[in-house]
């Protein structure tokens, strides 16, 4: 891909070693820029590659998918079935499962970058990226690893240059950390979510899980069977409903109601469905919140819990439902009611967000929770050429539709300055090719001036020695 794309200014490069020179200069490339290898990265560069675009894909991790890889637990499957999260031109193995596990899905990650022949540039980390209004021109600068076998030390800088860029780095960049009162003084083991991979360092031991969400609830679920005693802390209302409706996905069912009915309705009816099959959670501490799970996903960006087991432990009291933390103290914490718990550790479940706003030195489209301001499906297009994939709130299935939407609209604004410079460049040789022939009829045109000047200047020669 880097020979394809990429054109090194000035040519002088090659009178100076290549890595020495590199690390100090720009880079101009010749397609879209894409920020982040995850899958809203992947389906973009593959969209590109059926156009026959150029592009390069910056991953400041040294994988594809780090996120998937690095910081997910090991019992995490895919919420929905499969056909809803494959990417764009590429179906998942049909020997899947419905429901893939971390495992499988990274497979196929895997799988779809080396079918398209996806290579992004690792280990190379966006410090800026601005739009220069005097060169219509993207210029984006980077933080690159050197490898063992550079001839470098430490990281080194590039700036690329190019007129499209695609933000693809999603809605779960960073951790959220929040604060606590007293934090400091617990003395007991913390992590984040994402640093949680099973539940067996956790045997015998009282773990606090601050957050309700898919994340809050499977975590929990897994420390039940690894003999831990979790306590779930449930500081808001949640939307908790079946994974399944009599073997048929609930969003499966979500998505064909939707297409007949208006949204208020088919919230109706999901949650008549869930208090049929999930009883009242409402007497497990698990209030319900006033707007429907649909509405709610759609306003607020709220996923509601798709429950795969967690409701039966809440029921037999393996899972403990809190409300929220009001300070921590050593070995123990202080809930907002005014009970006390003691606990070993603490597991925080507190969800992710955008960290665009960190490095994008624009403000137009993004709003300062690093979300693009309109909401889907037009929250994909920018301008000056600024896209973004992956901040749909609709999961994978959003992401490939922007995917789409965002490599056929670069293919279409590539081809035709392609077709353009073709032209200009045509008109250029010709206007060459012309001159060319003009000054070749001039000088045909004063060589045959001379040749008559000089039989005319030998006839009057001849005549003036006649007449002598």
């Amino acid at each position: 891909m880097r020979n394809t794309c990429l054109n090194i200014i000035p040519s002088v490069v090659q009178t100076f070693d290549h890595d020495d020179f590199f690390a100090r200069r720009c880079i101009w490339v010749n397609g879209p820029v894409i920020v982040g290898a995850g899958p809203s990265g992947l389906a973009v560069g593959a969209g590109l590659k059926k156009q026959g675009v150029p592009f390069i894909i910056l991953e400041r991790a040294n994988c594809i998918a780090s996120l998937w890889k690095n910081r997910t637990y090991d019992r995490l499957k895919l919420h929905l079935p499969k056909q809803f999260c494959q990417l764009p031109y590429f179906p998942f193995p049909e020997d899947f499962p419905e429901y893939p596990t971390k495992r499988q899905f990274i497979s196929y990650l895997e799988s779809y970058a080396e079918h398209f022949d996806i290579s992004p540039h690792f280990n190379e980390t966006v410090q800026s990226a601005k739009y220069d209004e005097t060169f219509g021109l993207w210029r984006v600068k980077t933080i690159r690893e050197t490898s063992s076998n550079s001839n470098l030390i430490g990281d080194y800088q590039v700036e690329y240059i190019c007129r499209w860029l695609v933000v693809a780095t999603g809605e779960n960049a960073e951790k959220v950390v929040p604060e606590f009162e007293g934090f400091e003084e617990f003395g007991g083991h913390v992590i984040h979510v994402c640093d949680y991979k099973s539940g067996k360092r956790y045997c015998g031991k009282r773990v606090l899980v601050v957050g309700c969400g898919n994340s809050g609830m499977e975590v929990s679920l897994d420390l039940c069977s690894h003999e831990a005693e979790p306590s779930m802390v449930v500081r808001d209302s949640v939307h908790v409903l079946p994974r399944e409706v009599m073997g048929k996905s609930t969003f499966e069912l979500a998505v064909l109601l939707m297409k007949r009915l208006p949204l208020w309705l088919v919230d109706k009816i999901l949650l008549i469905l869930a208090w049929l099959i999930l009883g009242n959670v409402e007497k497990y501490g698990l209030r319900r919140p006033s707007i429907g799970p649909l509405q709610l996903k759609n306003s607020a960006g709220k996923t509601p819990v798709l429950d795969i087991g967690a409701l039966q432990k809440i029921r037999s009291g393996e899972i403990k439902v809190v409300p929220g933390v009001k300070r921590f103290f050593p070995g123990r914490v202080e809930l907002v009611n005014g009970d006390h718990i003691e606990i070993d550790s603490v597991i925080l479940a507190t969800g992710y967000r955008s960290n665009v706003p960190s490095w994008l030195k624009e403000n137009d489209f993004f709003s300062q929770d690093g979300i693009p301001k309109n909401s889907f499906p037009n929250g994909w297009k920018g301008k000056a050429g600024l896209y973004a994939v992956g901040f749909t709130r609709r999961g994978l299935s959003g992401a490939s539709l922007d995917a789409i939407s965002v490599a056929h609209d670069i293919s279409k604004s590539w081809k035709e300055e392609r077709m353009l410079f073709y032209f200009l460049f045509f008109i250029f040789f010709v206007s060459i090719f012309v001159s060319l022939v003009s000054r070749l009829i001039s000088q045909i045109e004063i060589s045959l001036c001379r040749e008559v000047r000089t039989q005319e200047k030998g006839t009057y020669n001849t005549q003036n020695l006649a007449l002598s």
